[in-house]
């Protein structure tokens, strides 16, 4: 199985909406005021209440669905329900679909209504919240596809076997299935490095949605000795951009990934998901991706890595511990064993 993102064109739809473009972008209280909540780059907000912006800063309205066993009755007059699982829970774009944001204990939401996920009844609940941004963490978006009146999850939709044309309700499309319409660009994560092409009429099984991204799964065939067989247990081929989407879903999880070391530091106030004082490398990956990831290290183990030079190669494989860190969203993972690195 391949999984890849795709770029989706969306169809048209007057309400107002931005797309966030920043990888670590905040929800704001007000302008200027407190952060209150870690924004996904990609989500599609919808524009708020407020008439106007303020200079650098844009009204958004927070609109999206959580588990319903996730909150509680607020006390404050202002929110009807407060997010009550620790330390926080995610708010999504429709039941099970694309992540929007990341909400901390205590977050005060209005009901907007229950979910209508006939498969589920009452385990999602949907909310809004009022709020600001940052101008240069978004992107006006004209006439942008809302994908949140769907009634049925993506993940439920993926486990279950398709129904047949016959039996699927007339005029209704099975969301799961797609084809591309031309010759379509792979990517390995949204905006990554690409990974190839999909020729037209290619089936492919939509897994999930981001903002303008679709992330799709097909089968094909490849000579076995081209593979590389990975360890008993180990993942391969995971994107830290996976890990930052689902940051639950792979805690635990052993991967194989490549990086390149960039320096040991040693975790500060700044780093609450690493252990005070304990050492960490900072490593630039999974390659091919850009971004960075911390990955802890046994004190038994720093002098092989205080032996690299900084951008030296590493096969590394990891447990994660955090797919999506606290402050800056970078995946924070233990080092179960150095497969191979590039020495001085």
């Amino acid at each position: 199985m391949l999984s890849v993102a795709v770029a989706q064109a969306a169809p048209a739809q007057t309400a107002v909406h931005y797309r966030v473009t920043a990888n670590n972008a905040w929800f704001y209280q007000d302008v200027g005021g407190r952060r209150i909540a870690q924004l996904v780059r990609g989500a599609v907000l919808t524009a708020g209440t407020s008439n106007a912006t303020r200079n650098d800063w844009v009204p958004v309205l927070l609109d999206g669905w959580i588990f319903a066993t996730s909150v509680g009755r607020s006390g404050r007059p202002d929110f009807d329900l407060a997010v009550t699982r620790a330390p926080h829970e995610n708010l999504r774009a429709k039941p099970a679909g694309p992540l929007l944001a990341e909400l901390a204990q205590g977050f005060g939401l209005k009901r907007a209504g229950a979910a209508s996920d006939s498969a589920h009844p009452n385990r999602w609940m949907h909310v809004t919240r009022d709020g600001w941004v940052q101008r240069s963490a978004v992107e006006p978006l004209a006439d942008v596809a809302d994908t949140r009146t769907a009634s049925a999850s993506d993940s439920d939709s993926v486990a279950r076997p398709s129904a047949s044309p016959a039996s699927a309700p007339a005029g209704r499309l099975d969301s799961t299935r797609a084809q591309p319409v031309r010759m379509t660009t792979l990517y390995r994560a949204p905006a990554g490095p690409e990974a190839g092409t999909v020729a037209t009429d290619t089936p492919l099984r939509v897994l999930s949605r981001n903002g303008e991204w679709t992330r799709v799964q097909f089968e094909g065939w490849v000579k076995g000795g081209d593979l590389q067989v990975a360890p008993a247990g180990v993942m391969v081929g995971v994107t830290a951009a996976e890990l930052r989407a689902e940051p639950q879903r792979y805690v635990g999880q052993q991967l194989r990934w490549q990086l390149e070391f960039i320096a040991i530091q040693k975790a500060d106030e700044l780093r609450p998901d690493i252990p005070s004082g304990a050492s960490y490398v900072l490593a630039r990956g999974p390659l091919p991706e850009r971004g960075f990831v911390y990955v802890i290290v046994p004190d038994i183990k720093l002098p092989t890595f205080r032996a690299l030079t900084p951008l030296a190669p590493l096969q590394v494989i990891v447990r994660v511990r955090n797919g999506r860190s606290r402050y800056l969203g970078n995946p924070v993972v233990d080092l179960v064993s150095l497969e191979g690195g590039t020495t001085p």
